[in-house]
C-alpha cells in the first residue's frame, strides 16, 4: 500500500445506523460507528482484552461495546467501562484501541492511511469527476487478486477484444458500442473483434494524476475507430470514458491477496429518452453494474488470478510502447512510497534530536552547583572522577535519549502505517 494517502474504504450508505460496521482494509480489521452526534468513528476492531472483534458488538451511547465481555470504548479509543470491575473500577490505561482519521465525501468513506498529522490534505478528485454533472450509481465487491494487478487491468483496454469476445452477455456491449446503424448494429461483434490496434496514444502526468487518451481501431479500416480517455489518480482510482460509457473504479487493498472494488457508473446521456420514468433509471444503472461485476470484470479476474508474480512492480513486466500508462503508474507508486519513507525517517530523526536536547537539559539541571567560597572550576567535581559516577551519568543520559526518541517516533505514527512496503 502507498502510505500517507486517503483511501475510500466503503460507501457512506454501507455504514449501519444503529450498530457497528466491520470491514477489513489495508490488512487490518476495522470497526466504524457513529456517535450520538452522527460523527463517524473508525477504530481497530480488535479488543485489547482478549481479541474479540468489536464490529460484532453493539453501540451504547457514545461508545462501542465488545461482544465478549462488554468493555466499552469511546471515540478517542480509551476504555470507558469494564463491567467486571464495576462503574468505579480502575481501568488500565493500556486498554484502548487505535483510532483512525476518516472523512465522508463524494458519497464515500475515506480512511487516512499514514502518519498522524496536525493537518491532513484535502480529499480531491480530478476535475472531470469532481465537476461531473451526471447522476450515478455505485456498487462494491471484492476479488481475490492483488490491487496492483487490478489497477493495471483498468489502465489499458486492448485486452478487451480478446477477453470479452465470447460470453453471450458481451453482445450488449459490442452491439451498442461497436455496431453500425447502417447494418442495424448486427455487425457489432465483427467490428469489436477487429478493433485491436492502439494508435494516437498520449500520456500526461499532473501531480498524482495520470491521463491517457488513445484510439483503438481496426488496422486498415479507419472507420472502425473508438476513442478512449483513461484517468488514474493515486493511490487507487481509475476512470474510463468511451463514447457514452463512463465508469470510475477505486481498487482498495483488503490485504495482500484481496482487493475491494468500488465501481461507479454515470448515467448515459440517452437514458432520459430511453427510460422517461426517472425512478427507473438508477435500476438500469445498477443492472449495468451487476453485468459488469458478474461478466466482464469476472472475466478479467479469472485471468488476473493466475498472473505471476501476484504483485506488479517495476521490472517484472515486459511492457510495450502502448503500456506507457501502466509504466508511469508503477513509477508513481514507487515514488510516493519512497517519499513516505523519507518523511517517516525525517520525523524519526527529528524525534531523536529532540530526545537528545531534552536529555541534555535534564543533565544540565542535575549538574552540581559550585561550592561556596571555592575558586570555580576546582570546586566542581570532574565528569571523569575516580569514583566512576561521572561516566555512569553520561551513559544514563544516552539511555534516556534513546528511550525518548523511541517514544517520540512511535507517537508520530498511526499504527506504524508509514512502515507499509506493499
Amino acid at each position: 500500500m502507498i502510505p500517507n494517502q486517503w483511501y475510500p474504504i466503503l460507501r457512506t450508505e454501507d455504514i449501519k445506523r444503529d450498530a457497528p460496521t466491520g470491514v477489513r482494509r489495508m490488512g487490518e480489521e476495522l470497526v466504524l460507528w457513529r456517535d450520538l452526534r452522527g460523527k463517524l468513528v473508525c477504530q481497530s476492531a480488535r479488543c485489547p482484552h482478549k481479541g474479540a472483534n468489536l464490529s460484532e458488538g453493539r453501540l451504547v451511547g457514545n461508545s462501542v461495546a465488545c461482544p465478549y465481555h462488554g468493555f466499552r470504548f469511546g471515540s478517542d479509543g480509551a476504555c470507558r467501562l469494564v463491567p467486571a470491575l464495576g462503574s468505579e473500577g480502575r481501568i488500565p490505561a493500556s486498554l484502548r484501541v487505535d483510532t483512525y482519521e476518516v472523512r465522508e465525501k463524494y458519497d464515500l468513506v475515506w480512511l487516512w492511511w499514514g502518519d498522524k498529522r496536525t493537518q491532513l490534505p484535502e480529499i480531491e478528485l480530478p476535475h472531470e469527476l469532481a465537476e461531473h454533472p451526471r447522476p450515478y450509481e455505485t456498487i462494491t465487491f471484492s476479488r481475490p487478486v492483488h490491487y496492483t494487478r487490478y489497477i493495471e487491468s483498468l489502465l489499458e483496454f486492448y485486452h478487451v477484444t480478446f477477453v470479452h469476445r465470447d460470453h453471450w452477455a458481451n453482445i450488449i456491449d459490442y452491439t451498442f458500442m461497436y455496431g453500425s446503424w447502417k447494418k442495424l448494429w448486427t455487425d457489432g461483434r465483427e467490428r469489436y473483434i477487429a478493433a485491436n490496434k492502439i494508435v494516437n496514444h498520449r500520456v500526461d502526468v499532473e501531480g498524482t494524476i495520470i491521463r491517457n487518451s488513445f484510439d483503438q481501431c481496426e488496422e486498415g479500416n479507419p472507420s472502425n475507430t473508438w476513442h478512449f480517455n483513461l484517468i488514474y489518480q493515486a493511490p487507487c482510482m481509475t476512470h474510463v470514458r468511451q463514447g457514452l460509457l463512463e465508469v470510475t473504479t477505486w481498487l482498495v487493498p483488503i490485504d495482500e491477496h484481496h482487493t475491494q472494488a468500488i465501481m461507479r457508473l454515470y448515467e448515459y446521456p440517452l437514458l432520459k429518452w430511453m427510460v422517461p420514468v426517472k425512478p427507473l433509471r438508477p435500476l438500469v444503472l445498477r443492472l449495468s453494474l451487476m453485468m459488469e461485476q458478474y461478466v466482464q470484470d469476472q472475466q478479467d479476474n479469472d485471468i488476473m488470478a493466475r498472473q505471476e508474480p501476484k504483485v506488479s512492480e517495476r521490472g517484472v513486466n515486459k511492457f510495450i510502447a502502448v503500456d506507457e500508462m501502466n509504466a508511469k503508474y508503477l513509477q508513481m507508486r514507487d515514488r510516493l512510497k519512497a517519499e513516505a519513507r523519507a518523511e517517516a525517517q525525517a520525523r524519526e530523526a527529528g524525534a531523536r534530536e529532540a530526545g537528545v536536547r531534552e536529555a541534555g537539559v535534564r543533565e544540565a539541571d542535575r549538574a552540581p552547583e559550585p561550592v561556596a567560597g571555592g575558586d570555580g572550576p576546582a570546586a566542581v567535581p570532574a565528569a571523569g572522577g575516580t569514583n566512576g559516577h561521572g561516566p555512569g551519568k553520561g551513559n544514563g543520559g544516552a539511555s534516556g535519549n534513546g528511550g525518548g526518541a523511541k517514544r517520540s517516533g512511535k507517537g508520530a505514527r498511526a499504527g506504524n502505517l508509514s512502515g507499509s512496503t506493499t
